[in-house]
């Protein structure tokens, strides 16, 4: 497929991606025949039941796992390996132990060699804009688990990718944490407008979040249905409660359940 099939506001797309795997001498279809488009920044999240391969799409993306057959493209150009502008996130943090939260968030900077004061002064503001401004200073294992997850996400914005590639980033947290993760995600997220794709397996926490929401089937995995969530931004508490969030929770809900 040439770029020029690929819509010019788009910045991430699958086109027929599939990915097998070899289990016991046995074919394993992960993911069959899948394609999507996200927008130039667009949030779409990706929600489905275990093993519907949500999470390899994912790192095809990232360019961590190759497709069998099929391809991924971001900007119009297919993914062949790692980058730079594609920030990933995990739900395990991977910040590096031995550093400090300024640290690790410079780390992305250093390593495109911007100046020490400048990249000490971009730190500083994705540190203060993920409320962790009074510790900074602190080594990862003075964190809450909310708090690392914070710090990987200043880490990731530091880093300047294009897009933000995120596998349930909030799913070792509490509930109360986990809520207010999201809340300040989104802040973050309406300050730059930046392209993410978010896996979770959490329905409430897709339709919070998302422009629009992929709901997978799996065994194969494939898409089985995409709901635009027309839901005003900033989001709050209160959007939770609204008929609208209500209908719409339980449309994904009754996609991802009743399969």
């Amino acid at each position: 497929m040439s770029a020029l099939e690929i819509p010019l506001d788009t910045k991430i797309s699958f086109r027929n991606v599939r990915k097998t795997f070899t289990v016991r001498d046995s074919e394993f279809v992960a993911l069959d025949d899948v394609s999507l488009d996200v927008g130039d920044g667009e949030f779409v999240t990706i929600v489905g039941p275990s093993g519907c391969g949500k999470s390899t799409l994912l790192t095809i993306a990232a360019g961590l796992t190759e497709s069998t057959t099929g391809s991924a493209y971001v900007d119009g150009k297919p993914v062949q390996g790692p980058d730079p502008d594609r920030g990933v996130i995990f739900q395990q943090y991977a910040l590096f132990p031995w550093l400090t939260v300024r640290k690790n968030v410079e780390f992305g900077p250093s390593l495109k060699r911007v100046p020490r004061a400048r990249r000490r002064q971009i730190a500083q503001h994705f540190i203060d804009l993920v409320g962790l401004t009074d510790f900074a200073d602190a080594l990862p294992k003075m964190l809450s688990g909310g708090m690392k997850q914070r710090a990987a996400l200043a880490r990731a914005y530091a880093a300047d990718p294009k897009v933000l590639l995120m596998d349930e980033p909030f799913g070792a947290i509490d509930a109360l944490t986990r809520v207010r993760l999201q809340e300040q995600l989104l802040e973050t997220w309406g300050n730059d407008r930046r392209t993410v794709l978010f896996i979770t397996h959490d329905v409430d926490e897709a339709v919070f979040l998302a422009n629009r929401v992929v709901v997978m089937a799996s065994r194969p995995g494939r898409i089985r249905d995409v709901v635009e969530i027309d839901l005003p931004y900033p989001r709050t508490a209160d959007t939770r409660l609204t008929p609208e969030f209500v209908a719409l929770r339980e449309r994904v809900w009754r996609g991802v359940y009743d399969q």
